[in-house]
């Protein structure tokens, strides 16, 4: 007999969190969560997001008192708001393969939604844009980035029996970098400078970064305004992204674009992968987890392409072309060999069109679903 209930203590929190690594321990391509940056994202004292959104978690339990699923459900009133429809979305969704499990647990989301008034059920997806979203459908024998989520193949089965249907697919590549970078995209850059009076700033240094955040959060509210599920970021939200970005950051994977004005007009940023350090690290910073990730930083041959945002105004103007360059310096100048993009909406062409001169596969795809109530 299956039981579900909401988890509500600060150590029923973690047991929400620390599923998952228990459901794929020993599992080659499961990439684990930091337990305690998970627990703070579901925080709402901790997490931003919550002024925008509410949410509850629930876990589900067999005869023997084993948790053996799990799911959150979330409305995000601001999204809501701004699309006029009533969506309640679901996210954090792992179980085992059991249809009567994936069962109770939606049944119990569906409930939530229907007594919060919500007509449409949308998932996985998390509070925001930036929190990992979708149901691996394609990619199951590779390794996540670490801003990605890997899943057993029958969740899309369960789902499906449960009358949920494909919204959207996320799609990522693995970019192989050549011995030496094709000259296009310098000349690119150039004359897309010269032609619109753009330049880049200036990073010699993390701090660096501090005078262009403001510039950087209005440019990307600009530029993903109307790209599925997202909903504008409050200066609270910004405040969290900052933390969880600019933490170790290497600037020789950050891109900056100005106007003449110094205005911020589009950015990029990329990380060194982290997937393999926070396999070793087992879900935990301590006591050497952080000794893992700070190797990682420094001594990695692979970068995970986290974020492009071109202010509205510069769409089609091939300010893509001068990040790229950018990144291409850095990836030059630390023997970067493989660059995997995150999880990037599979019509987003504008940055898929920025690795038709190289070598490139299409690695993973993953799904998410929508349900009318």
């Amino acid at each position: 007999m299956i039981q579900i209930k909401e988890a509500t203590t600060k150590k029923e929190l973690r047991a929400f969190v620390r599923f998952p690594n228990q459901l794929y321990k020993g599992n080659p391509y499961y990439v684990p969560q930091i337990v305690s940056m998970d627990c703070d994202t579901l925080t709402p004292a901790k997490n931003h997001a919550f002024e925008v959104c509410e949410g509850k978690y629930w876990l589900a339990y067999d005869e023997k008192g084993t948790v053996v699923g799990r799911v959150a459900g979330i409305i995000n009133r601001q999204y809501n708001e701004k699309t006029g429809e009533k969506i309640c979305r679901f996210g954090w969704i792992d179980f085992i393969d059991s249809h009567e499990v994936t069962k109770k647990l939606m049944d119990t989301v569906e409930q939530y939604a229907k007594e919060k008034g919500m007509e449409i059920m949308n998932g996985p997806t998390g509070f925001l844009e930036f929190d990992a979203a979708g149901v691996l459908v394609e990619g199951f024998d590779k390794l996540p980035t670490a801003y990605g989520k890997y899943n057993a193949p029958y969740y899309e089965s369960h789902l499906l029996a449960l009358g949920y249907q494909k919204d959207v697919d996320f799609v990522e590549y693995l970019i192989k970098v050549p011995e030496v970078i094709p000259d296009r995209y310098a000349r690119m850059a150039q004359l897309v400078s010269v032609k619109n009076d753009l330049h880049q700033a200036v990073l010699n240094r993390p701090r660096d970064l501090d005078p262009y955040l403001d510039g950087v959060f209005k440019c990307l509210n600009s530029a993903y305004s109307k790209l599925h599920g997202f909903s504008e970021l409050t200066p609270g939200q910004c405040g969290d992204l900052k933390r969880q970005f600019l933490t170790n950051i290497n600037v020789d994977y950050v891109s900056i674009v100005l106007d003449s004005n110094n205005q911020v007009v589009g950015f990029g940023v990329a990380l060194p992968s982290l997937s393999k350090a926070m396999q070793k690290a087992q879900g935990s910073l301590f006591p050497f987890g952080w000794m893992h990730l700070k190797k990682a930083f420094r001594d990695n041959d692979t970068i995970d392409l986290l974020l492009i945002a071109i202010d509205e105004k510069y769409k089609n103007k091939g300010v893509n072309a001068m990040i790229f360059d950018k990144f291409a310096q850095g990836i030059t100048k630390n023997g970067i060999k493989f660059i995997e993009s995150t999880r990037e909406l599979e019509d987003n062409t504008s940055v898929q069109n920025l690795w038709r001169y190289l070598e490139h596969n299409l690695t993973k795809r993953a799904r998410t679903y929508c349900k009318r109530l």
